[in-house]
């Protein structure tokens, strides 16, 4: 039988034992290259680098020229939604209110409510 110790980058140490095929079968698969054919292939799969966030989701909006006429925040919550993006209000309201201070968008008091425009 052979034996074989790894530590990973991690600090964990690992003891294999089992034939010396075994052995470095999984020492490959650990070192990151495959020695047999059989070896199962491991794609990874590939991050966005952009966050979609609720910040940019509103800015997408934005863009989209959904603030032509004037929203409320709760069809802006219920945009988000339709697009399968859930937030609460209080998450949204700070978000519109800094969007409102860098002039992306305006707001306007209406009944005691505000309306945001683009």
């Amino acid at each position: 039988m052979a034996k074989a110790r790894l530590t990973t980058k991690s600090g964990t140490i690992i003891s294999i034992e089992g034939t010396q095929a075994e052995v470095a079968g999984l020492i490959a698969q650990f070192d990151g290259g495959a020695t047999s054919p059989d070896a199962p292939s491991r794609k990874r799969r590939t991050v966005s680098t952009a966050k979609s966030g609720p910040v940019t989701l509103v800015s997408e909006l934005i863009d989209g020229g959904f603030f032509k006429k004037p929203k409320e925040l709760g069809s802006i919550k219920l945009a988000l939604e339709e697009q399968g993006h859930f937030y609460p209000v209080t998450t949204l309201s700070p978000i519109l209110l800094r969007l409102v201070r860098k002039k992306e968008l305006r707001r306007i008091k209406d009944k005691k409510r505000w309306l945001y425009v683009g």
